[in-house]
């Protein structure tokens, strides 16, 4: 289509900003961004869609039209939602480079104007699958009785004879066609999501073709239309919270218009992400409430009365209140300071949902909050489930990260790693703080193992663990300085390896003979070790509470 054709549309509220000798230009698609450099995601001829958070200064506009117009866009169309009307500076910019620019009235939503480009793109393009594309919009449009997603994939498959299916970023799968076969097998949506991560995070394009076990597959991402700038500032960061298209062909050979025509569909399943990540608003707001209420010491009656809110939004038609589990998750990037809790808070989200359920429902049932730079769930379990603690239906470290270690993993790739803490479950709301604390204290248990994607559980946290966390952290610092610090200094000067002789020494119970046979050495110059250890810190290691401060010594440091 052309531009120009986007002003005869009253209903799109566009207006002229600059540019009208370039209003012949063609429009083979559109994207919305509020990056500084979208770059990676732009192929040429697009409609670009910008609310302008980007824009910090008016030294901001001229390197982002650059990237604009480099990366060959077709126009520029910036709301006025959030800053009113559209800066100078951007004006000047867009006329320096020639790149056409629209003013978008704050009444229009953006994806009423990608539908409707999306629509006459495929309709000019792809000639009778436009309307293909015209039943998905309308079916998706119209409510949970359009059938979301499904719908859109049945009409590829009645349609153009495509299978194809929706896939979270862990391989759960979201819909699927159902006029065209069985759905596809967890492992190999495993397998899929985890071979599409790694392909983003190289910085290859869509769609990746991938062929396993004979069939090959083409995967297309989906990206929200309605990510804040903040969750979009690195590629490591979205690549974990984006949903992907799974079509069961070769994508290499199909011509340009049907490509286009699978892009469009993208676009239109990510309406329909960004309408049911809209619906965990609720769900976060009570859990953030919650949160704060715990941290900052609240009476127990006020997060009482939180938690009676909170259980008929979770668990609809309860008779009693529930009992709850906490789970703490931590995203870590090697080398980035930025704050992890969103995209922790995403992946969590995702992760607390069985791998075999199908579509995001299940999700309603879990509240997830963030602080800093860890996600924070709180879900809750029917009293008649949790009658034993909730060692038995609750949820299992163990368990918990099976289905989705291999695409996560993937995604996280050499500099990433997500690590989780499950508390036991608490029936009330003076438990919920040490459920907290216990969470916590099991994810650092989590972070000491190997691997780039851990969890650990209550179950594995002994009862010093949960002791040393009420210790301020100065007095700690200068007790373990007190114990070890001449220790760690005799070692730096004569390689003595005093250190992994204490330690052995302690998890052998004080046996000499068995120490001695760890380490192999003899039992001599074992004792040799040990009376200079006794030497340099005046304590004795025949005691049994000088044995103690060194264990707490070792474990604190």
């Amino acid at each position: 289509m052309r531009l120009r054709a986007l002003l005869d549309t009253d209903a799109l509220g566009l207006r002229l900003l600059g540019g009208e000798d370039e209003l012949d230009r063609s429009v083979r698609g559109v994207m919305t961004t509020d990056l500084r450099d979208p770059s990676r995601y732009l192929s040429g001829g697009e409609l670009v869609l910008t609310g302008l958070a980007w824009r910090r200064d008016a030294d901001d506009s001229e390197p982002f039209v650059r990237i604009l117009v480099q990366a060959g866009v077709a126009a520029l169309a910036a709301g006025e939602a959030e800053l009113g009307d559209v800066p100078e500076d951007l004006v000047v910019a867009c006329a320096r480079h020639r790149l056409p620019l629209f003013a978008v009235h704050e009444s229009v939503a953006f994806a009423s104007i990608t539908e409707h480009v999306v629509r006459q793109v495929s309709g000019e393009r792809a000639g009778d699958l436009a309307a293909v594309v015209d039943r998905h919009r309308r079916m998706m449009t119209s409510g949970p009785a359009g059938g979301g997603p499904d719908v859109v994939l049945d009409l590829l498959g009645s349609d153009l004879d495509l299978r194809a299916w929706v896939l979270s970023p862990t391989g759960r799968l979201i819909a699927g066609s159902k006029e065209t076969g069985p759905a596809l097998p967890v492992e190999t949506c495993a397998r899929l999501a985890a071979e599409h991560l790694a392909a983003t995070r190289t910085g290859r394009r869509g769609p990746h073709r991938f062929l396993l076990d004979g069939v090959t597959y083409s995967l297309f991402p989906v990206r929200s239309s309605g990510r804040s700038p903040q969750a979009a500032r690195d590629v490591r960061e979205t690549v974990l919270s984006d949903w992907l298209l799974a079509v069961e062909a070769d994508a290499g050979d199909w011509p340009e218009e049907r490509l286009d025509l699978l892009q469009g569909v993208t676009q239109l399943i990510a309406v329909e992400r960004d309408r049911r990540d809209a619906a965990r608003t609720v769900r976060r707001r009570l859990a953030q409430e919650v949160l704060e209420l715990v941290q900052t010491g609240a009476a127990p009656a006020e997060i009482a009365a939180r938690l009676r809110v909170a259980a008929p939004v979770l668990l609809p038609g309860l008779g009693t209140a529930p009992h709850w589990q906490v789970v703490v998750a931590r995203v870590e990037w090697e080398g980035q300071e930025a704050e992890g809790g969103p995209v922790a808070q995403s992946l969590l989200e995702e992760v607390l949902v069985d791998p075999l359920a199908t579509g995001p429902e299940p999700s309603d049932r879990i509240a997830v909050a963030h602080t800093g730079d860890e996600a924070i769930a709180l879900v809750p379990l029917p009293a008649v489930s949790a009658e034993h603690d909730g060692s038995e239906t609750g949820l299992l470290a163990d368990s918990l990260l099976q289905s989705v270690r291999e695409p996560l993993t993937a995604g996280l790739n050499d500099d990433g790693r997500l690590t989780l803490g499950v508390s036991a479950a608490v029936h009330s709301a003076e438990g919920l703080r040490g459920a907290l604390e216990e969470a916590r204290h099991a994810r650092r248990v989590a972070a000491a193992r190997p691997g780039r994607v851990c969890a650990a559980g209550h179950q594995e946290l002994a009862s010093h663990v949960l002791l040393l966390p009420f210790v301020p952290d100065d007095v700690r610092r200068a007790f373990t300085a007190r114990l070890l610090d001449p220790l760690k200094d005799y070692d730096r000067r004569h390689r003595a390896e005093l250190i992994p002789t204490l330690e052995a020494f302690l998890d052998c119970d004080g046996s000499w003979t068995r120490c001695a046979t760890r380490l192999h050495l003899h039992v001599n110059t074992l004792r040799y070790r040990v009376g200079r250890i006794e030497q340099l810190t005046g304590r004795d290691l025949s005691r049994l509470e000088d044995k103690l401060d060194f264990f707490l010594a070792l474990r604190m440091s």
